[in-house]
């Protein structure tokens, strides 16, 4: 990790900047500014016979570079005019330098010419051009050398996937600042030791800020007003809930906030004290709330939240910042601490959730990177088409089973045939462990599926013949059934859960689980918000899993509820059209509380 300096005299009158709030709580700290970190760049010779699928994996990161760079654009248009006109102009030379012919054919040429992989390529090219920049005796032009350097780290970064950063020696108590962090960049995070983060990029719905939230760090994305003016050991008040961020706050601002950080703390004991307490409603009808874990370390805060039971473990932690598959023993030993921790309660594993351009370095030529990843080969569907991988994994979570309970959650599933073929991998697997008396889960765990594109919820009754309970994902089920990316600021303002066409087809798997007599639950966004779920609530929905964060805020939302006037507003609200009118009805029944 690199901190960045920047040229020109401080900025120490206080300044207010807005984005978007992911992660609530306030933060009081100093700036720490950081970019990713190329390290080596690697050179190696390539054989003539994959030349071409070198320059098509350049042109690939020169293109999501460029995207990038628009994302910075979009966000600088809505900039003061002098400071977004700045910005803009610095923008534009980049864009075009990546878009120029002379990038494009010289690093083309350097991989057709002299056999090497798409790095030294770059790297030889910046190089060149960098010191031809440098060498000119105009002062203007002899700076370019520096925009140069900076166009081929996006390039760099993209081509080699080293888009996180590690903090091993930040300091104490400090707030992140950065252009952009990836999920795995907010994993790296030690809650104990960084105290908040601020990116210039960035989602509500974005899994950077699910990763937040699941750390319980306080986060504003999209602060592209401030972002490129604050420097590393600059005071920072950051509220996570409100999207503010206060740079050089004065006495009374910085008083003001810590009176609001001693009320909230005063507040987290009270919900504290709902530890024990059952999430029941007022007509005593019962809800299992449970944790999301992205990371092994959050099981310990889940239980101290009061969850009963781990109802996702994203395993995507194993695959993070690696160049290899992690092997058996590996991932068995992870989920074996998580089923221990659980002490009895039961734990949800979903198989790998990521697609082909993710593990790219480790299934070598197999897989081709896909146009729209989205909707390419990834989860279920890379499993399946890599049996291996998925061999490994469904070894792994059978073997923790026979540590406490474990349950197998099968992601992006849309046909019954993939169950199918899941069920005859794993029986091949419990053959091989039996046969080497490997101890095992027994009972075998249970089988779910994921319900989180349209396709499933629409045939939600053949899945459920094949398959022992249902998680609905809302995140992705809205993403796919709104066309809306919610990583694209460009959209994110029409992401909406409260959608009818997604509610409708939570409906449509809660009635079809309900007739097959499985459980069914929501792990995704929705559950973790007590807004949401006093509709979720109403229409059925018994089983909630969360970050562990969120759980004593929803249990208190619950605990408030009368079930049967719940269930009454959401039969009114899925009679309705507007999204703006379930909004309303929402509110009001919430209100009225």
């Amino acid at each position: 990790m690199k901190t960045k300096t920047k040229a020109g005299p401080p900025l120490t009158s206080q300044r207010f900047g807005h984005g978007i709030g992911v992660s609530a709580g306030i933060a009081i700290g100093a700036a720490h500014v950081v970019e990713p970190a190329l390290g080596a760049v690697p050179e190696y010779r390539i054989a003539s016979g994959q030349i071409d699928k070198e320059l098509v994996r350049f042109r690939a990161s020169a293109q999501a570079a460029r995207a990038q760079i628009g994302k910075l654009r979009r966000k600088a248009r809505d900039l003061p005019s002098e400071a977004g006109d700045d910005l803009l102009l610095l923008l534009d030379a980049h864009r075009g330098m990546i878009e120029s012919e002379r990038l494009i054919q010289g690093v083309e040429n350097r991989i057709r010419e002299r056999a090497i992989n798409a790095e030294a390529a770059v790297q030889d090219w910046v190089h060149d051009l960098a010191a031809t920049f440098a060498a000119m005796t105009d002062p203007y032009l002899a700076a370019r050398a520096e925009d140069v350097h900076e166009v081929g780290r996006r390039i760099l970064l993209q081509l080699t996937d080293r888009k996180h950063v590690a903090f091993t020696s930040v300091p104490p108590g400090c707030i992140v600042v950065a252009e952009e962090l990836s999920p795995a960049d907010t994993a790296l995070m030690d809650p104990s030791v960084i105290a908040g983060f601020v990116t210039t990029l960035g989602g509500a719905d974005s899994h950077t800020a699910i990763m937040a939230r699941s750390l319980g760090l306080p986060a504003v994305l999209g602060l592209v007003d401030m972002v490129p003016t604050i420097r590393s050991g600059d005071q920072i008040i950051l509220d996570g809930e409100a999207g503010e961020v206060i740079v050089h706050p004065d006495a009374q601002t910085l008083a003001d906030y810590r009176r609001r950080i001693e009320a909230r703390q005063r507040l987290e004991r009270q919900l504290r004290r709902l530890r024990g307490m059952p999430a029941i409603t007022r007509d005593k009808i019962r809800v299992t709330l449970q944790a999301n874990l992205d990371l092994p370390r959050e099981v310990e805060v889940a239980r101290r939240a009061g969850a009963e039971g781990v109802g996702l473990v994203r395993t995507e932690f194993l695959f993070m910042n690696r160049p290899d598959l992690p092997s058996e023993d590996e991932q068995y030993n992870a989920l074996r601490r998580i089923v221990e921790a659980s002490q009895g309660y039961p734990v949800t594993v979903r198989t790998i959730d990521v697609g082909g351009e993710k593990l790219a370095t480790s299934l070598g030529d197999r897989i081709a990177a896909g146009a729209n990843p989205a909707l390419g080969l990834r989860a279920i569907r890379l499993a399946l088409r890599e049996p291996a991988l998925l061999e490994t994994q469904l070894a792994a979570i059978l073997r923790a089973g026979a540590h406490g309970p474990v349950r197998i959650l099968l992601p992006m599933i849309s046909v019954a045939s993939e169950i199918r073929a899941v069920r005859r991998i794993m029986a091949k697997v419990v053959r091989r462990l039996r046969r080497r008396q490997i101890a095992i889960g027994d009972p075998l765990p249970e089988v779910g599926v994921m319900i989180e594109v349209p396709g499933a919820a629409l045939a939600a009754d053949s899945l459920a013949r094949e398959s022992e309970f249902f998680a609905i994902g809302t995140n992705d089920l809205t993403m796919y059934t709104l066309a809306i990316d919610r990583g694209d600021e460009q959209v994110a303002d029409l992401y909406d859960p409260l959608h009818p066409g997604v509610l409708r087809l939570i409906q449509l798997t809660v009635d079809a689980a309900n007739r097959r007599g499985i459980d069914v639950s929501v792990c995704g966004e929705m559950a973790g918000n007590p807004r949401h779920a006093t509709l979720l609530v109403g229409m059925g929905l018994r089983q909630l899993s969360m970050t562990p964060n969120s759980l004593p805020r929803v249990k208190q939302r619950i605990r408030q509820l009368d079930g049967a006037a719940a269930a009454r507003r959401a039969q009114t609200i899925l009679d309705q059209y507007d999204p703006e009118r379930v909004s309303a009805l929402l509110d009001e029944f919430i209100e009225a509380l």
